[in-house]
Formats: structure tokens, sequence, C-alpha cells
């Protein structure tokens, strides 16, 4: 195993951070590792705002909860799905954009969650920690506000970066087994390995250092999977010109 993947595989999230500011050069090498991901028919559908402003980090923390690393941590950089500047390209050559499609909606957030993921393993690989911000779509009108988002632009997510002031255990992920299948989707023994899985995870839960808790993976997601998940996000983003046809 090389340090790359050793990096991959020992990802964890970080949630408190240091003072020290992120060198600004390291910080341009970061983006410039996330436009180096790859990007279906080369759209590049991803725009990234670096929120420095406080008064802003302030109301974007309000939103998701008042997470405290939204507030403290060195870097808080939002990550958007772009469409707009594809389509404001076609229209310079004269062509009348066909918008709206959901597949060019995958396309963007994808576009955005690789470019994303670069960033991760480029601050991982020296030394910096992160923790994504999903919870921004809490309130994706008010985001978007803040932000000056236009049409064609939505926020996906968040993402602090900074140097760790903590170091948790990394989280066990389900067997690769499990999700690892050949020609076919095959669930045989599935129901048995994640009883095992519910136990390593419960294991893992009641023994890690900090915010310790009795719940095993699928209790989880019986406790997410039985709530609405954020039911007002497609009218926003059919607002925002994302229709879904």
């Amino acid at each position: 195993m090389n340090e790359t993947i050793e990096i991959l595989m020992t990802h964890k999230s970080i949630r408190k951070f240091t003072d020290k500011p992120i060198n600004p050069n390291t910080l341009e090498i970061l983006i410039k590792a996330g436009q180096a991901a790859a990007s279906s028919s080369f759209l590049q559908a991803v725009s990234i705002i670096r929120v420095t402003d406080m008064s802003v980090r302030n109301q974007l923390a309000a939103i998701t909860g008042n997470q405290a690393q939204v507030k403290t941590a060195p870097e808080f950089l939002v990550f958007c799905a772009d469409l707009s500047r594809p389509i404001k390209s076609c229209e310079t050559q004269g062509s009348i954009p066909k918008k709206g499609f959901t597949e060019q909606f995958i396309i963007a957030t994808v576009d955005t969650a690789l470019y994303a993921q670069n960033i991760v393993t480029a601050a991982e690989s020296v030394d910096l920690g992160i923790c994504y911000i999903g919870a921004l779509r809490n309130d994706p009108v008010k985001t978007s506000t803040v932000l000056r988002l236009p049409k064609n632009v939505y926020p996906v997510f968040g993402l602090c970066i900074g140097h760790p002031a903590e170091n948790p255990e990394v989280k066990p992920r389900l067997p690769t087994s499990i999700v690892f299948k050949e020609n076919f989707y095959e669930v045989s023994n599935e129901i048995e390995e994640l009883k095992d899985y519910d136990t390593v995870l419960r294991n893992y839960y009641t023994q890690r250092s900090g915010n310790k808790k009795s719940q095993n993976w699928s209790e989880q997601m019986a406790s997410i999977l039985e709530k609405e998940a954020r039911p007002h996000m497609r009218k926003f983003l059919e607002q925002q010109g994302f229709e879904m046809k």
C-alpha cells in the first residue's frame, strides 16, 4: 500500500481546528487539484465560493444549526453545481441551450462531488483536516441568497479545511464484500454480513474517544430514512432552473 492509498483509507472528519491559517499557496494548489478531477462532457460545472467575511460565515453557520466548525475553520468553502457558465458559453456561440434536464443536474452534481473529493485528498496529503457540511441545504434559498447565487447554480455542500486540533478514530465502513459485486447484483449473504457489521459499528461508537453512543448501522439508517429528507429541495432546484425534465 502506498502513501496515497493510506491517506484515502484513513480519512476522518475533523471538527476542531487550530488557529493556524492555511498558506495561500497551499490553498491555490488544493483548488487546482480539484480542477484536475474528471468532468463529464468537460462541462466543468462547478464553482467554489471561499467565505472569508465572518458575517457571511455566521449566517451560513446559523443555517447549518450553528455547527461550530463552520465559524472556526481557517477556510470554509461552498461548492456549487454550476450550469450557468456552460449555458452562457453556449449562448455566445449563437446557440439556444436546452435547459432543465435531469441528466444536466446529475452531471453538475457529480462534477462538484469529484472536484471536492480531489481537494479533500490533496488537503489530507499535506496533513490538513476537513469536514463536509451538507446542512447548508437545510435552507437552500437562504444559502443562495446569502451567497448571491444566480439561476442554474445550487449549493451542494460546504467544506471546512484547517490544521486538525483532534485525532478521531477512523470509522469502520461496510464490508467490501457487500458493496463490491461481480457481473450481477447479488444479495445472498448480505443480511448476515450486515448483522456482523452492526456489531462492529456499535463497538466503534461505544468505544471511540468522543461523542460516544450505543447505535448500530441498521438502527442509524432507520432513524435517518424514517424521516423526510429535506422535501423542500425539489421545489428549490426547480426554481433555480434544475427542472428535472
